[in-house]
C-alpha cells in the first residue's frame, strides 16, 4: 500500500519569512522618522542647539573670544546679586509650589458637591487666561502706594480710618510773626507763648489749610467768650479768602478748624483734655487759680495714615508670590478635581457609612487616593516656580527690583539687561536647566507609570 504524504506549502519567492517581517517593521520604522521627521527638526532647532549652545557660551568670557573655563560658574557661586536671587529662587520653590497645591485641594474638596462647582472653577480658572504682562501690570496698580490709585491700599486706609482718628490737619502751621500766638513744642506740636489764667481767652491762628480742605462741618470761626473758672480759646484757619483780616484776630468769613484735641498744661503737665467744635471754640471748666499753657499735640499734624509699602523691600516677594497665587490657582483647582471627580465614590461613602468624620475621610482617603494627581500638580507648579520672570519684572519697583530678584530675572539682566556678559547669563541658564531637569525627571515618570 502507498502512503500519500501531505504537500508542504510554497515558500513565499525571494526569501524566508523573517525576511519578509524584518523588511516590514524596516518600512514602519521609516514611515514614522519621516513623520516625526519635523517634529525632531524643531525640537532640536528651538531646545537642543540652545541647550548645547549655552553651555558651550558659559565656558567663555562676557564678549565669547576668550575660553575661561568654569570661572563663569565660580563668579555665579560668589556674585551677590546672584546668590540672592538664587535664595529667592528657592524660596519660591519651598512656599508657592506647596501652598498652591494645598489651596487647589481645600478648594477642588468644597466645591465638589456644590451645584455651581463649574461656574466656581470657571471663574477661578479665568486668570490663567491673562498673560503675565497684563497680570503684572495689573497687580503694579492694585499694589500702589497711593490710596487714590490703589485698590489695597485704599482698602487698607479705609479699615485703618475707621478704627484710628485720623490726623485732620498735617500741613497746618501756626502765624508766625506779628499776631503769631503759637510755638513748637519739639514733638510736632504747639504750644502758647503766653501763659493763660482763668476767665481769658486765647486765640490759635493756624496757617497752611486750604479753605476747600477744611472738613464739612467747619463753620464761620467765633471768638470765644470769656467764662470765669474756665480756659476757652479758638482754633481757627487765619486766613479770609479774598484778602484782608487781620492777623492774630478772628474776622468774619475765617472758619474753624473742628476735631483739634487741644491739652491744658501747668509746670509741664497736662491738666486738662478738650476738643474743639465746629466753629473752633473750646472750653477747659473748673480751672482753678493759676498760670497755664494751652497745647496742641503733635497727633493733630501727623501725616495720615497712607497704607502699607506692599512693594518696599520687605514685602515686595511676598507680593508678588500673591500675583502668582491668583494666577495659578485655576490650574492646581482643575487637576485636583478633575482628579477628585474620579475616586471611586463607593469607598467615600462606605467610610461614611462607618462613622468617619469630614475630616477623617478626607485625610485618610481622599488625601491618599489623590496622591498622583497632586504630585503631578505639585512638581508641575515647581518647574514653572522656577522660570518665573515676568511678573517679578513687572511688579518690582527698580530700586527693590534686587529684593524680588529671581535666577531667571538675574539671567536676562545679566546677559541683556545691562550686564552684556552673556558668559555669565548663560552660566545661569545651565544651572536653571539642571535645577529643573530632576523635577522633570519625576513628571515623566509619573505619566509613564500612569499610563502603563
Amino acid at each position: 500500500m502507498t502512503t500519500l504524504q501531505p504537500a508542504l506549502p510554497a515558500l513565499p519567492t525571494g526569501g524566508s519569512p523573517g525576511s519578509a517581517v524584518r523588511r516590514r517593521s524596516r518600512r514602519a520604522k521609516i514611515t514614522a522618522a519621516v513623520f516625526a521627521a519635523p517634529a525632531l527638526v524643531l525640537l532640536g532647532a528651538l531646545v537642543g542647539y540652545p541647550i548645547v549652545y549655552s553651555v558651550i557660551r558659559s565656558l567663555f568670557d562676557a564678549k565669547g573670544h576668550r575660553f575661561v573655563g568654569l570661572d563663569n560658574y565660580h563668579e555665579l557661586f560668589t556674585d551677590h546679586a546672584t546668590l540672592l536671587a538664587l535664595r529667592n529662587t528657592m524660596v519660591w520653590v519651598l512656599v508657592v509650589p506647596a501652598l498652591l497645591t494645598g489651596i487647589g485641594l481645600v478648594l477642588a474638596v468644597l466645591t465638589d458637591r456644590v451645584r455651581w462647582k463649574t461656574a466656581f472653577r470657571l471663574v477661578v480658572f479665568m486668570p490663567m487666561a491673562v498673560s503675565f504682562l497684563a497680570a503684572g501690570i495689573t497687580f503694579r496698580l492694585v499694589y500702589d502706594q497711593d490710596p487714590n490709585r490703589g485698590v489695597l491700599n485704599a482698602v487698607t486706609v479705609s479699615v485703618h480710618d475707621a478704627f484710628s482718628d485720623a490726623a485732620g490737619y498735617p500741613d497746618a502751621r501756626p502765624r508766625q510773626g506779628q499776631g503769631g500766638t503759637l510755638a513748637g513744642d519739639g514733638h510736632g506740636g504747639f504750644t502758647t507763648v503766653r501763659a493763660a489764667a482763668p476767665g481769658q481767652t486765647v486765640t490759635l491762628g493756624m496757617v497752611g489749610i486750604l479753605p476747600a480742605k477744611l472738613p464739612k462741618s467747619s463753620v464761620a470761626a467765633v471768638p470765644a467768650a470769656a467764662t470765669p473758672g474756665a480756659v476757652t480759646g479758638t482754633v481757627y484757619l487765619d486766613f479770609k479768602p479774598g484778602g484782608g483780616g487781620r492777623p492774630g484776630q478772628v474776622d468774619p468769613g475765617e472758619r474753624g478748624l473742628p476735631g483739634i484735641r487741644v491739652q491744658l498744661e501747668r509746670d509741664g503737665h497736662t491738666v486738662g483734655h478738650a476738643t474743639s467744635g465746629p466753629d473752633g471754640t473750646f472750653r477747659f471748666s473748673g480751672v482753678p487759680d493759676g498760670s497755664y499753657k494751652v497745647a496742641l499735640p503733635g497727633s493733630n499734624f501727623a501725616s495720615a495714615y497712607g497704607g502699607i509699602s506692599w512693594l518696599g523691600p520687605g514685602l515686595v516677594t511676598p507680593a508678588i508670590m500673591a500675583a502668582y497665587l491668583w494666577v495659578w490657582t485655576g490650574f492646581a483647582l482643575v487637576l485636583i478635581g478633575a482628579g477628585l471627580a474620579a475616586l471611586p465614590r463607593e469607598v467615600l461613602e462606605a467610610a461614611r457609612m462607618d462613622g468617619a468624620s469630614e475630616w477623617q475621610t478626607f485625610r485618610r482617603i481622599t488625601v491618599p487616593l489623590l496622591a498622583p494627581v497632586l504630585s503631578v500638580v505639585f512638581v508641575t507648579l515647581i518647574i514653572n516656580v522656577m522660570k518665573v520672570f515676568d511678573l517679578v519684572y513687572i511688579i518690582a519697583p527698580g530700586p527693590v527690583q534686587q529684593n524680588a530678584n529671581v535666577l531667571a530675572l538675574q539671567m536676562w539682566l545679566v546677559s541683556f539687561g545691562g550686564g552684556n556678559n552673556q558668559g555669565l547669563g548663560s552660566a545661569i541658564g545651565v544651572v536653571l536647566l539642571l535645577l529643573v531637569i530632576p523635577a522633570m525627571i519625576i513628571n515623566i515618570r509619573r505619566f509613564r507609570r500612569s499610563g502603563s
